[in-house]
């Protein structure tokens, strides 16, 4: 199976293991930028933890899951997003207000678009989960 977008993969597999009531979740290509998704998602509790596995064809990375995640998904196209621009796009993506998290790829790291506000930066839209 050609693989386009490992973020779009990844997240549908996390939201396919996460509805049919699994524990663990493997997904296959790893990338760092994925990592860091899940690092965040990890950090807000919404995943238990995860590890890197290397398995010579790009790695994978093992998601131990915690059914906290309802709905969750890769953004496309990447939109860029300013500082004063995020209401708009938590309205489009998240159920409701201080509900969820939109995680960005900013200049200073992937984060969550509330770590962006505190910290007055925009980025651009990678994936969301509530």
């Amino acid at each position: 199976m050609t693989r386009m977008n490992t973020i779009a993969d990844g997240m549908s597999a996390l939201k396919n293991a996460s509805d049919t009531g699994k524990t663990e979740c493997t997904l296959e290509p790893a990338s760092k930028l994925l990592g860091a998704m899940l690092r965040i998602m990890q950090d807000a509790g919404y995943i238990g933890g995860f590890e890197f596995i290397e398995d010579g064809r790009g790695g994978q990375l093992k998601v131990h899951l915690t059914g906290k995640i309802n709905k969750c998904g890769a953004i496309t196209p990447r939109f860029s997003v300013q500082q004063d621009e995020m209401e708009y796009w938590e309205k489009r993506y998240l159920p409701g207000k201080n509900f969820g998290l939109i995680m960005l790829s900013t200049s200073h790291g992937v984060m969550s678009h509330m770590q962006a506000r505190k910290e007055s930066i925009g980025g651009e839209l990678l994936g969301y989960v509530y």
